[in-house]
């Protein structure tokens, strides 16, 4: 083994650790190498010498910390584990770079060689892109808790084939983002504290599986994303901590290395820990062809423990745009998402203009005022107006993704049907209000499991979602509502085409506070709409808006049609605009507005005529 190929690992470069560290085969056995800098003795036991350590002395190869050695008689599938000498005396240490480990509550690494799956989804990597003129509509999932079998355990990743993917397509997603399936001991940690970043979890299947899972929702037409943690890993005595008696992977301080989550933080200013987070990213994109990684709490990597008061971490922030230039460069087509909460600048500007390199900054602001905003009493809404607009006064400065995700419905914050004022019945006018705001707006969509049935219970990892709810009137049309308005989302391009220019949205009255009615619209060579929200339990029979085209528009969707268990005050014929001025338009229509009404028009236009939207319109992005 030539040294050298170890330089671009200790300079902090490399995006392929994986394939110099870990067990790899070799002739008819297997190499075992590992980086322990400060052990004095290191030794791989396993299945295969009846776990005995003295059987597996290893090489120290490189004096910088590499150590290697090869077993002739080691097999895959066999179990092995790292025993190292410290100035205290040995320990034992799942392998850093397995791909592979026991289900918890033990924790032994697994060899397997997840480079030999036969492929079949190379028409889809090929035309994979980042999105950004595109619909994304993702469905976020908890793999243990998404369904169940009759007896109470975790679908398979075969079972997840087999029904999840053919769900999504029908309801209109078009990725699916698994919260992290990397090796974890506590399910409860819904597998943010990982102890394995090469590890698939072994809760749901093998390494072969989840590769056809993947190979199955390309062939379908989905991309897959999935959770990636950069900042933290497991306490547990067998991973990373002290991994070879002294800090290999985490901060020297205690301040430093110890998280809010009693977890540690990775110290991301080491050039080794950069090679081993840097290339666990580019494992997963690799072996298991995933399209996007979802990157959580950079807001911890931004600041010294996600805290602004302690300013900058520049040793964390260099990483983050030395790991998000190499995966742009090797992987152009993948995504890059920034799960953000901090108002840092240029997240999504490109490194080279001193940018953090991500493609997508989830826009947890909108989040957070939306959600407020609806679960004011309607009386006292019109003093918030501003709730709702703000979002557009920011919006272009990043790229955003819109959540509504896992954060949103636990630890006693009340689901999202749940966070609705008002009534049992007001609350489901409220919520399909609100999914359609969210998905005629600019910017991409994620949904956590369970919201696109009006779950009423917080999310439980240790329970199935209550699918029994669709046997309930409401419920059944809430889900039929939500199936039609992500198809309009996925097969209208207006509604994704132009989400990150001025172009593609305009607002046609922000200020109607009064009456707390909101109307905007969105446009592009294909199609125009026009987006109504009522925001109270008022209702219109004849409500005037300024229109930007002269013609016929048609009600594509209301939800308060009957179908979706509404008043069925509706627009049952096409609305013929009026050559009348209006907010600085010139042509205006009256429409019925139903209590808490959310409306869609698609414009016909008539022949030969142009936009009709007056100058000041035009100049109206300051107000946007």
């Amino acid at each position: 083994m030539k040294l050298e190929r170890f330089n671009c690992f200790f300079e902090g470069r490399t995006i392929e650790a994986y394939k110099l560290f870990g067990a790899h085969k070799e002739d008819k056995g297997i190499r075992f190498t590992v980086y322990a800098p400060n052990a004095k003795n290191v030794q791989v036991s396993g299945e295969y010498n009846g776990w005995n350590g003295a059987c597996g002395w290893m090489e120290k190869i490189d004096e910088r910390g590499v150590w290697s050695t090869y077993i002739p008689n080691a097999n895959e599938y066999q179990l092995y584990k790292y025993l190292i000498e410290t100035h205290t005396g040995w320990i034992g240490k799942a392998d850093p770079y397995a791909t592979y480990s026991e289900l918890r509550p033990r924790w032994n690494s697994i060899i397997v060689d997840g480079t030999n799956y036969a492929w079949d989804d190379a028409k889809w990597m090929k035309k994979r892109t980042k999105n950004f003129d595109k619909p994304m509509n993702i469905y976020e999932v908890h793999a243990g808790s998404w369904k169940r079998d009759m007896f109470g355990n975790w679908y398979t990743y075969k079972q997840l084939e087999e029904e999840l993917i053919p769900y999504v397509v029908n309801n209109g997603y078009t990725h699916i983002e698994l919260m992290p399936l990397a090796a974890h001991p506590f399910d409860g940690s819904w597998g943010y504290q990982i102890f394995g970043f090469y590890s698939l979890t072994s809760r749901y299947g093998t390494v072969f599986d989840f590769q056809h899972f993947v190979d199955a929702c390309h062939k379908a037409g989905i991309g897959v994303i999935m959770d990636f943690v950069p900042v933290h890993f497991a306490s547990d005595a067998y991973g990373l901590q002290n991994f070879d008696g002294s800090h290999v992977y985490e901060y020297d301080k205690d301040m430093d290395a110890k998280s809010e989550w009693g977890t540690y933080n990775f110290d991301l200013w080491k050039d080794t820990t950069r090679s081993f987070l840097m290339s666990s990213a580019a494992y997963w994109l690799d072996v298991y062809h995933v399209d996007g990684l979802r990157m959580d709490a950079i807001s911890n990597v931004i600041y010294w423990q996600g805290n602004q008061n302690r300013g900058e971490n520049k040793g964390a922030l260099e990483f983050i745009k030395r790991m998000n230039t190499l995966l742009n460069e090797t992987y152009p087509n993948v995504m890059l998402i920034a799960e953000d909460s901090s108002a840092f600048p240029n997240v999504t500007k490109s490194t080279l203009e001193d940018g953090l390199g991500f493609d997508y900054k989830w826009d947890l602001g909108w989040m957070n005022d939306t959600l407020k905003y609806y679960k004011r009493d309607p009386i006292y809404r019109k003093y918030h107006h501003n709730d709702l607009t703000f979002s557009m006064a920011y919006f272009y400065s990043e790229k955003f993704l819109m959540p509504l995700s896992h954060d949103e419905v636990v630890h006693g914050k009340g689901t999202i049907i749940n966070k609705m004022w008002g009534s049992y019945e007001q609350k489901f006018a409220q919520c399909k209000n609100l999914f359609t705001y969210m998905m005629t707006h600019p910017g991409k969509k994620l949904n956590f499991m369970g919201n696109e049935i009006a779950h009423f219970r917080e999310f439980d990892e240790q329970k199935e979602l209550d699918w029994f709810l669709l046997k309930y009137p409401k419920h059944e049309a809430f889900a039929r509502a939500m199936t039609d308005l992500m198809h309009i989302y996925q097969h209208n391009s207006a509604f994704s085409k132009y989400d990150y220019e001025y172009k593609g949205f305009k607002w046609i009255d922000p200020d109607n506070a009064n009456d707390s009615v909101y109307s905007y619209y969105r446009e592009d060579e294909k199609g125009c709409y026009v987006v109504v929200l009522n925001m109270t339990p008022n209702s219109f029979e004849e409500f005037t808006i300024g229109v930007p085209h002269a013609g016929k528009y048609i009600e594509m969707f209301n939800t308060e049609k009957d179908i979706y268990d509404g008043c069925n005050m509706c627009n049952y014929e096409p609305i013929k605009s009026i050559k009348k001025p209006f907010k600085h338009f010139e042509n205006s229509l009256v429409c019925r507005l139903a209590p808490f009404a959310a409306v869609i028009f698609k414009c016909e236009k008539a022949r030969g005529r142009k936009s009709t939207t007056t100058k000041k319109t035009k100049t109206m992005k300051t107000e946007q």
